[in-house]
């Protein structure tokens, strides 16, 4: 009996006597020690030249660097047009359509910023 399992398969659960897992987990241990002494010297070799830029551009994205650069460059862009605006005399219907549309995008372009805080993660699967 001890070298059989045993158990309810349409629930995904197996009975298996204790020491007899205990020794595959032993046989499983000792293949993934075969497996590094073959890959011993060969796993030098197969290091990625590229693996210092593949952690700056992980670190870039964890810090979102460019997206912070963009929306601050829009607030500047914003505050300016808006200081514009209000230094003008008599400001006409086009003037003030353009500060309307730049003002209004602000909230659009705050609005994907903080929407997409996890995107990366849940793509690469770390979410």
């Amino acid at each position: 009996m001890s070298d059989q399992f045993s158990g309810d398969l349409s629930r995904n659960e197996v009975e298996m006597d204790l020491s007899k897992f205990l020794e595959i987990m032993k046989d499983n241990s000792d293949l993934k020690d075969k497996i590094r002494e073959l890959q011993g010297p060969e796993k030098a070799e197969k290091v990625n030249p590229y693996q210092k830029w593949i952690h700056l551009a992980k670190t870039i994205d964890a810090w979102r660097i460019f997206p912070r650069v963009f929306v601050g460059v829009y607030i500047y862009l914003v505050y300016e047009v808006v200081l514009w605006f209000m230094t003008l005399g008599e400001p006409n219907l086009e003037q003030a359509g353009l500060v309307s549309i730049i003002v209004g995008a602000m909230g659009v372009v705050f609005g994907i910023y903080a929407g997409t805080a996890g995107q990366s993660k849940k793509f690469k699967g770390e979410n």
